[in-house]
């Protein structure tokens, strides 16, 4: 048996939870990150960092209302992948839920372009690293 050795500096691990809000017609909603914030004019799925005594459901219900005026439940999160990913000085992990049962019109509410997508046509939107490999998944999916 073979042990492998990781030998680099310690990083943190941040947990931020992301959403597939889906429409009626399977689009997908991508949210552009404003300037001056890291990873500025990437897109991205909507969410944001799990805060202590929060799950990441309430993450999602938090944040979805903040950022684009969307009202939804517990329920109405499935639990669909995750990403895991390690930039210069932390390591992303990021649960994506999709969620298709939702109040409200989304719109940035935060100066952030938001954009409805087909799954098909995600690639032609540039995102962070961590969100790229989520594009297969929601292409077989919708």
């Amino acid at each position: 048996m073979t042990q492998t050795v990781f030998n680099h500096p310690a990083r943190r691990i941040l947990l931020v939870s992301a959403c597939a809000l889906v429409d009626t017609d399977g689009r997908v909603l991508l949210a552009q990150r404003p300037e001056g914030k890291q990873l500025a004019g990437l897109w991205e799925f909507p969410g944001g960092k799990v805060e202590i005594g929060e799950t990441p459901e309430e993450t999602l219900i938090r944040e979805l209302q903040e950022e684009l005026g969307i009202t939804t439940q517990i329920p109405c999160l499935a639990p669909l992948t995750f990403a895991s990913h390690t930039y210069e000085d932390f390591h992303l992990l990021m649960p994506l839920y999709i969620c298709r049962r939702y109040q409200g019109v989304a719109r940035g509410l935060e100066g952030q372009a938001v954009k409805w997508v087909r799954p098909a046509d995600m690639r032609n939107y540039p995102m962070p690293p961590a969100d790229e490999p989520l594009i297969p998944i929601l292409q077989d999916l919708l």
